[in-house]
């Protein structure tokens, strides 16, 4: 890597993530406060922290296209082989599978434990279904089918999809880009990938000038979260989302020792340089708002190969939903329960495969691959309404989806630039 691409990318300190934690702690614990305290002059200035935590996601986001675009390019194009990025997709995807196998498992060993402590009893199960149910299924929107997904991985236009803020289609043109400049004069292909460069670098010091503003951002965005964090959920519904969370999270920290053991790299320093990307991961519920905080952890604490940073992440980004199999098995086994239908072993393997397999289809939108559920429903007997049951319990389990695919994300880069180094 030249001198210049870290230069001008000072190394944030460690410090500003524990800033940022407290930020998140902090806020979350002023939003409680104001929900307990019901004051109304309170809750309506909620929104004066919605909008400055909506400015910070927007200058985010505002970086991720043309960042990812630039880094994908450069890292395709430098490799010099189309060889090497193809094998690099190839395992990156062995891994994706087998993360998202692992996810499933781990929750079909721990759930059914745990929905054995559930004792519900016939009158609240159906006022659960009563009053939960009709609500919930005004949330519903539009999905696009799994043909549709695939058939947008290629932009007709790739500057429609870049304004559009669709990174799969980006970084398959990007991708495409990067080969085809493997294949002119060297003197051609460096008078383009030195605009790249530049690009990519001042890009860089931008998002550096956000993350710096994270603090204020995640506390803002926390504020909001704490507001809707009350004891509203109690009994079954709280025992289904406690399940969920804990879950997700016991698989997140699984996935330290996976990138210590496989990466070789320590558990201090993965922990220190994932932890500005979680929190921001965690206050968002967006991996794409993640996206640039992952590239400085990848790029700068560290220092994965480009790779990592312009293809892998990327990539992870766009298709890698790793609390797919870990919310479908948790969400068909709390429903069974609900209405009285009991899964077994063989249900609970084909919930995991068709997750896995399904996961790859689900857009970047929070509580997205619960729209994707209800064939899986009525296929094990369970009632499709129950869908929205789960959607009107996911504001907080969605905060730990989206933790956990993030450090899935940064985990798999780890992992795979170990393996391009082999």
């Amino acid at each position: 890597m030249p001198p210049t691409e870290t230069a001008s990318r000072p190394k944030p300190a460690k410090s500003q993530a524990v800033v940022v934690l407290l930020a998140l702690i902090a806020g979350i614990a002023v939003g409680a406060g104001i929900r307990a305290n019901g004051s109304p002059t309170l809750l309506s200035g909620i929104g004066i922290f919605d909008i400055i935590g909506t400015l910070w996601i927007n200058a985010i986001r505002m970086t991720v296209v043309p960042l990812v675009a630039a880094l994908t390019i450069v890292a395709v194009a430098n490799s010099g082989d189309a060889k090497r990025v193809g094998r690099l997709g190839a395992y990156a995807l062995l891994v994706f599978v087998v993360m998202l196998l692992a996810s499933g498992a781990l929750a079909a060993v721990l759930a059914p434990l745990s929905f054995e402590q559930l004792a519900l009893a016939p009158d609240v199960a159906a006022r659960l279904r009563e009053s939960l149910a009709t609500g919930a299924s005004a949330t519903a929107i539009a999905m696009p089918t799994l043909a549709q997904r695939i058939i947008d991985m290629v932009p007709a236009n790739p500057i429609k999809a870049a304004a559009d803020g669709a990174i799969l289609p980006v970084v398959v043109f990007s991708l495409a880009l990067g080969l085809a400049l493997t294949r002119l004069t060297e003197e051609r292909r460096d008078a383009f990938l030195n605009v790249c460069r530049g690009l990519s670098d001042a890009l860089l010091v931008l998002v550096q000038w956000v993350l710096g503003l994270a603090p204020i951002g995640v506390f803002a965005l926390a504020v909001g979260l704490g507001t809707k964090m009350g004891a509203s959920s109690a009994g079954a519904l709280l025992h289904y989302v406690l399940t969920l969370s804990a879950i997700l999270f016991v698989f997140t920290l699984c996935l330290y020792p996976v990138a210590a053991i496989l990466g070789r790299v320590s558990l201090r320093r993965f922990a220190t340089a994932a932890l500005p990307a979680q929190a921001a991961a965690f206050s968002a519920r967006s991996s794409i708002a993640a996206l640039p905080a992952m590239i400085a952890a990848v790029r700068d604490d560290l220092v994965l190969n480009p790779r990592m940073s312009g293809f892998v992440l990327p990539l992870a980004v766009s298709v890698f939903r790793l609390n797919v199999p870990i919310a479908w098995v948790v969400g068909l086994l709390f429903l069974g329960k609900l209405y009285g239908i009991t899964l077994g072993a063989s249900a609970l393997v084909t919930i995991v495969l068709t997750a896995t397999l399904l996961s790859f289809s689900v857009p970047g939108l929070p509580s997205a691959s619960l729209f994707l559920l209800s064939p899986v429903l009525a296929q094990h007997g369970i009632p499709v309404e129950g869908v929205g049951i789960l959607i009107a319990l996911d504001a907080i389990p969605d905060m730990f989806k989206t933790l956990a695919n993030v450090t899935a994300h940064l985990t798999s880069a780890v992992v795979l630039d170990r393996v391009d180094r082999t």
